[in-house]
């Protein structure tokens, strides 16, 4: 609660916090938006590919010419302005620049911008969830090794759920399970870059005049995203995912603590201690009443009869029994809360969020029947859909992560709904990405 007063302490002394950004976005236009309001808070280097790109979203969030005009970043540094590059080696080469926040959304990119900010002795920030869920257990360990932060970005809902998790422990309450809200019925699975915007209801003319991604939309409406962050957030937390994927419960505020606990008591787990979403959809596609579609969450159990009764006692939602209770948060602002995990690694060496256990996985699976030849579109395409399940059952199957199904053709058909594994598809490029992931089997937790 005081990253703003130990902010002010070392801006007084005319030492800066000193940032890199990879990635220039929607993400990063949203950090850029609230970075030059905040006193002692120096982005010294932004690195994108289209620095053309990155140099409109600079404008596009209001900042001035000169502010991100500098012609090096030893000049960034000295007037306190920005420096642009199309080369993210120069952020991790420049030495006054503490932390790296990789906001780039692919992740084989995100894994190497964060290996090589390791090895230069910065701390990361990892907007990108995608690098985090294939290879972030391992990541964290490097980090770990180099005495420097490895963390889930504030702003996004795994590093928000964390904190949620973070708090009932804290309290001395069992944890019963986390997650988040979304926008989610059954027949969104099979969404497609071509049908997506009609589970958005919005028209032709809208969509045309928007900048809108049809995949990255796409990875949110038919589940993909949200297996990602929940097997993240399981990573982090020692949670774990349902055994056959995420059941994606519709839930309202009110009903939060009588869905989310075990069905031994009535509720829809198969166990405590499970990440799960709250759709806000009925499986019929009613919306559901009271929502949290942009919210996440936390359930527990109160320890004795005394703590049950205060919970009811001051207003907490709970089950029918009292012994459960819910807490959320109803909103997260992405990037613009971003600058709470770079002060917290900076200033206290803590992360906000960060997967350190290799415990469950976000695998790829068919949207449909496939035949050998057939070549994966990736996240939100028309291929695959992505499963949250135990890593030890993906470890298994050598399944195929999600990050790694993009551009990568089948050498023997798949049906529908069938999990991927490496022995169905043809390995040609990033091999020392799987190779991190066999690696990565060592660090099998639970």
């Amino acid at each position: 609660m005081n990253l703003s007063a130990l902010l002010a302490a070392r801006a007084a002394q005319g030492r800066p916090v000193r940032i890199g950004l990879i990635g220039a976005g929607k993400f990063g236009s949203m950090i850029l938006a609230q970075a030059r309001h905040i006193e002692g808070y120096h982005v010294v280097g932004i690195a994108d590919l289209d620095v053309g790109k990155a140099r409109d979203a600079l404008t596009r969030v209001h900042w001035e010419a000169e502010r991100f005009g500098a012609k090096s970043l030893a000049d960034a540094c000295k007037t306190g302005t920005t420096h642009v590059t199309d080369t993210a080696a120069d952020l991790f080469a420049f030495d006054d620049i503490e932390v790296i926040i990789e906001a780039t959304g692919h992740p084989i990119a995100g894994i190497r911008h964060a290996l090589a900010a390791i090895d230069a002795g910065k701390h990361v920030v990892m907007v990108n969830v995608e690098a985090d869920v294939l290879c972030g257990p391992l990541l964290a360990e490097k980090a770990r090794a180099a005495g420097v932060v490895y963390s889930m970005a504030y702003g996004d809902q795994p590093a928000a759920i964390c904190e949620l998790v973070d708090w009932v422990h804290a309290c001395g309450f069992e944890l019963i399970a986390a997650g988040k809200g979304m926008n989610f019925a059954p027949p969104y699975r099979y969404s497609t870059p071509d049908t997506v915007w009609d589970f958005f209801g919005w028209s032709e003319e809208e969509v045309a005049a928007g900048d809108f991604n049809p995949k990255m939309y796409n990875s949110f409406t038919d589940g993909t995203k949200a297996a990602i962050e929940m097997a993240a957030v399981a990573n982090a937390t020692g949670l774990d995912c349902p055994e056959d994927g995420l059941a994606f419960h519709p839930a309202g505020l009110q009903d939060l603590a009588n869905v989310f606990r075990p069905s031994s008591d009535g509720g829809q787990l198969e166990k405590p201690g499970l990440v799960d979403i709250a759709a806000s959809r009925e499986k019929d596609g009613r919306v559901v009443l009271n929502n949290i579609q942009w919210g996440m969450f936390v359930t527990f159990r109160a320890p004795n009869a005394y703590s049950r009764d205060c919970i009811r006692q001051y207003g907490l939602l709970t089950d029918t029994s009292g012994w459960y209770g819910s807490m959320w948060r109803p909103f997260h602002l992405i990037g613009l809360e971003t600058s709470v995990s770079v002060l917290s690694a900076v200033l206290r060496g803590e992360a906000t969020g960060s997967s350190t256990r290799y415990r469950a996985d976000a695998v790829a699976t068919a949207k449909g029947d496939f035949a050998a030849g057939d070549m994966l579109d990736g996240e939100g395409g028309f291929k695959v859909w992505a499963k949250a399940i135990p890593a030890r059952l993906a470890a298994a199957q050598d399944a195929l992560p999600i990050g790694l199904a993009h551009h990568i053709r089948l050498k023997r058909a798949v049906k529908r709904d069938q999990v991927i594994t490496l022995d169905d598809v043809e390995i040609t490029d990033d091999a020392d990405i799987f190779a991190m992931r066999e690696d990565q089997k060592r660090i099998l937790d639970g």
